[in-house]
């Protein structure tokens, strides 16, 4: 189960990524990456890393929409 504190940290960390690592990655290797540095920061059981794992692939296509509107508005304060 995904707790709410779980979104929070992981939304943090998403934030916290370089928009070109959000984009550049596929699917599988993004949702790794996301894991992995979500793990650094809190010890997580095997059942709750399963599920914050179907989380982020979940929100694959809003965490690429978020980083390309970030993209853009740095291209457009140039």
């Amino acid at each position: 189960m995904v707790t709410a504190r779980m979104m929070q940290q992981l939304w943090a960390v998403i934030e916290s990524t370089q928009v070109s690592t959000l984009l550049q990655f596929d699917d599988a290797a993004l949702v790794q990456l996301l894991l992995n540095r979500f793990k650094t920061q809190q010890a997580i059981d095997a059942q709750a890393a399963n599920s914050l794992n179907c989380y982020i692939h979940s929100k694959l296509p809003l965490i690429r929409d978020i980083a390309e509107g970030k993209l853009t508005i740095g291209q457009g304060s140039r």
